[in-house]
């Protein structure tokens, strides 16, 4: 029954999501494109951390990749972003597995990792603020014929077509981590996170699996980066590499519920719609506001390590009937 009810909650989300264009105006229409952006690059972080067990800090590095990979493209060949997408992805997959490997042939764990991923992050964002193919410290910058006619094989176009190809993304990387959580691969990542000495000695290839979560979640996050790039249009190393872009991309999982399918999403959108609210308050107020959103960022990351360690879904699936999803 729970299942049944799982899935007319899913659907129904679904519907309203599809719907919301037709019922808000723009700024909601922007608004929810940042809460699915957000939800996508949850989502593929807990790949790595919350299914397998391994921390990355630097998770900007595969946002940035994949945005000036299918950026770049476009702005010198007038690739379409779909096939941007695909470079990016691999390229970001590449770049994840040398840092896998790296970390995992020589026993580098917990937040050595952690350091390591941050460590690659940073060496990039300097390398490419002085790369001057895609366009260096002065930044890359895509151009945009028409902004009222949509154009979906290269991403240009109105809010609301860019609010259903994020919609898609996202509902396809959460299709993807609900199957590999039920085939063999899920259940050895879970077995490396809870127990890696103990999923090793019951004969499961612990290097093969922890890098086969780094490289997907890696290729899954340059997609989004792709998408970053063509919905905003404007690229720069310091913000598409930044630190705290990869802090407020793993919030929403570690705040929603890690190791959940609908974890990530959930913490997303509080994080996100919270983060908005903040913003707002800010610009009414003026001087002496503007770290409000960073403070309740922290605020509420300390009131879930207090009360909920292991986030907001698991207690809310269990009051929904629905805790058999949380899957970890």
């Amino acid at each position: 029954m729970a299942m049944g009810r799982a899935t007319r909650m899913l659907i129904g989300l679904m519907v309203a999501l599809l719907l919301a264009p037709f019922i808000g105006n723009d700024y909601l229409v922007s608004v929810l494109i940042l809460c699915l952006f957000n939800a996508y690059l949850a989502q593929a972080w807990n790949i790595m951390m919350g299914f397998a067990g391994q921390l990355s800090l630097g998770h900007a590095l595969y946002v940035g990749l994949g945005a000036y990979a299918g950026g770049a493209l476009f702005f010198h060949y007038g690739t379409p972003p779909w096939i941007g997408m695909i470079v990016g992805a691999a390229i970001a997959a590449l770049v994840g597995g040398v840092i896998g490997f790296l970390g995992f042939r020589f026993g580098v764990k917990g937040v050595y990792f952690a350091l390591l991923t941050i460590a690659f992050a940073e060496f990039t964002r300097i390398l490419f603020d002085h790369f001057t193919w895609v366009g260096g410290s002065s930044g890359l910058y895509l151009p945009v014929v028409r902004a009222d006619h949509d154009n979906l094989l290269l991403l240009r176009g109105r809010p609301a077509m860019f609010y259903y190809v994020i919609l898609g993304l996202s509902a396809a990387v959460f299709l993807i981590c609900h199957r590999i959580l039920g085939s063999r691969l899920g259940y050895y990542w879970r077995a490396i996170r809870e127990d890696q000495d103990a999923a090793q000695a019951l004969g499961i290839d612990t290097f093969k699996a922890k890098m086969a979560a780094v490289m997907l979640s890696a290729a899954l996050t340059a997609v989004g980066g792709v998408f970053y790039a063509f919905y905003t249009n404007t690229l720069y190393a310091e913000s598409a590499f930044a630190m705290h872009r990869s802090i407020e991309l793993i919030l929403g999982a570690i705040i929603g519920g890690m190791g959940t399918l609908f974890g990530p999403i959930l913490g997303a959108f509080l994080l996100t719609l919270l983060g908005e609210l903040l913003t707002r308050l800010a610009e009414n107020f003026g001087h002496g506001f503007e770290g409000v959103k960073q403070i309740g960022y922290g605020l509420i990351l300390l009131v879930i390590i207090a009360l909920r360690r292991e986030g907001v879904w698991p207690r809310l699936a269990k009051r929904l009937g629905l805790d058999g999803e949380k899957a970890s």
